[in-house]
């Protein structure tokens, strides 16, 4: 028996284990409790007449870079989009981000042939765009095995899961082998794909860089400029555990020399507001929370934004952004995407592990836009610095601010080379029912 057809089988024999870890995951708030059935396939919309592009993302990040090739898809008034993520936080977020009317959003239907079935055999899609890493077998197999014709846009594959596919060469070639595009975020990623049997993939650029950031409230980003007043202020943004410590330490070591000194700090996950908030209050910190609404004051060290789909506002109220997920030994997190404060002008701190967007670090820190810290006492070292000197910290913001302007044009790429597919479309649909 082959690899895929194992896998087929094992994925049908776990569906009972399958309802038991759903309902644990919505008693936890990570599913939509009234919407497990589109897990299972069962879809909670109509599907709509015409031509139906279906894009696939992960999680958050992976839906922002969606973002802009939706817009570039609804330009043509025959197009109709579904968007399909598998986390709660996603899922929010895409209900107040995509357009209304030809764009809609569901669950991705778990890896089991019948949850796939029903959802392919409802929505029978003419176009599919998978986003980044996540590759479910049974999903791409059976996709393509109905003849949609499949895109794999801003890839990305680590050491760890490119070693791990290479004790399954044969599986990882049939399931690339369904795309009819590849494109990696950059050249290390298309080597490892071509490695697996992508032997078409290349790179265009980092699609992250093409998604701008939402429109911000004035009112509410005016009201926060006016409690922080000309207080040396910075932000540490979609920190992970372990990290928040390291940015207390800094914040700790930099106050001294910078009375009023505010520290923004923004968890990636929330949920762990309250546990942060007890740690940081038991340092002798004094902390408010946002999802509390804990006023922040002038006497506030610490405001904890314990919050979701606000950072466009946060990245806003500072100068100074450590953009987290990179404080650890490399290919532990991976790192989260700078360029969104890029795009704000915003002097740019990582630490060592940005794996996940390799070519946009290295471009902000070859332009000056960025600097990478190694540990608290390095962090806390460049950001007094910086604190200090408030026309380098602009001139390092100014050229980050020029990357991000430069890095857009990866969208037009990107299309270009999804040009094809698109007008692929206006041919007699080549789903085929089982």
């Amino acid at each position: 028996m082959s690899a895929a057809g194992f896998y087929r089988l094992a994925t049908r024999a776990v569906r009972p284990l399958a309802h038991l870890v759903l309902a644990r995951r919505a008693a936890r708030g990570k599913e939509d409790p009234a919407r497990l059935g589109e897990r299972w396939g069962v879809a909670g919309l109509a599907r709509p007449a015409g031509r139906l592009v279906w894009l696939h993302a992960a999680s958050v990040g992976e839906s922002l870079s969606l973002l802009p090739i939706i817009d570039r898809l609804l330009d043509r008034p025959d197009i109709e989009v579904l968007v399909t993520t598998g986390t709660v936080t996603s899922a929010r977020l895409l209900a107040n981000r995509l357009p209304p009317g030809r764009a809609r959003h569901q669950f991705a239907p778990l890896d089991h042939p019948a949850a796939i079935a029903r959802f392919l055999d409802h929505w029978r899609p003419d176009l599919a765009i998978w986003v980044e890493s996540e590759l479910w077998p049974n999903l791409v197999l059976e996709t393509r095995r109905r003849g949609v014709r499949m895109a794999l846009v801003n890839a990305r594959l680590s050491a760890k899961t490119s070693r791990n596919w290479r004790r399954w060469p044969g599986f990882i070639h049939r399931l690339l082998d369904c795309f009819d595009l590849v494109l990696a975020q950059d050249e290390e990623h298309v080597a490892r794909l071509r490695a697996l049997g992508a032997a078409g993939a290349e790179t265009v650029g980092d699609l992250k860089a093409a998604a701008f950031l939402p429109d911000v409230d004035e009112s509410a980003l005016a009201a926060h400029l006016a409690l922080i007043g000309d207080r040396p202020a910075w932000l540490a943004a979609s920190t992970h555990e372990g990290e928040e410590e390291i940015v207390a330490s800094a914040h700790r070591a930099v106050a001294p020399a910078r009375p009023g000194l505010l520290t923004l700090l923004a968890p990636r996950h929330p949920h762990r507001g309250a546990a942060l908030a007890a740690m940081l209050r038991a340092q002798g910190f004094r902390v408010a929370r946002r999802s509390e609404g804990e006023a922040l004051t002038q006497e506030t060290e610490i405001y904890l934004a314990d919050t979701m789909g606000e950072m466009n506002l946060l990245y806003r109220l500072a100068e100074i952004v450590l953009v987290a997920g990179s404080l650890f030994a490399p290919g532990t997190c991976g790192g989260h995407n700078p360029l969104e404060a890029a795009q704000l002008g915003r002097a740019i701190l990582f630490g060592p592990d940005t794996v996940n967007c390799a070519a946009s670090a290295a471009a902000l820190e070859a332009a000056g836009g960025a600097r990478r810290v190694t540990d608290a006492d390095d962090l806390a070292k460049v950001l007094a610095a910086l604190l200090a000197d408030p026309a380098a910290c602009a001139a390092m913001g100014m050229a980050a601010w020029r990357v991000a302007e430069d890095s857009r044009a990866v969208i037009d790429r990107v299309f270009a080379r999804l040009a094809p597919l698109i007008d692929g479309l206006a041919q007699p649909a080549a789903y085929a029912r089982p």
